[in-house]
């Protein structure tokens, strides 16, 4: 029985989390390993308005502030070999990488 490794990152730099991507897609092809993805989901637009004016007077005029989080998944078929390698992916400080193991 194999294992699969689900593989989601997320970060606000959609760069940062592409090259993340590029990296285990280099693991993959080195070691022979079937990958499904990267697929991208739906970037998720926090959004926060407030307002210029410190102390309430004068007109109602807003700032409208945004971070955007982009997200990209990746299936592939684990072993030991493949998640070891992956462990040691530099993966930077914007970027959130989770890992989980399931039967095929």
């Amino acid at each position: 029985m194999s294992q699969r490794a689900r593989i989601s990152l997320s970060g606000t730099d959609p760069a940062m989390v592409d090259s993340v991507c590029n990296q285990i897609k280099g693991i993959s092809q080195r070691t022979g390993v079937a990958i499904r993805g990267p697929v991208p989901l739906p970037t998720k637009k926090l959004r926060i308005p407030c307002r210029k004016s410190p102390d309430g007077e004068g007109s109602e005029t807003y700032d409208r502030w945004e971070m955007r989080i982009h997200k990209r998944l990746i299936d592939l078929d684990a072993n030991d070999r493949v998640l070891r390698q992956l462990m040691r992916i530099q993966v930077p400080d914007g970027v959130n990488i989770e890992i989980v193991l399931r039967g095929a």
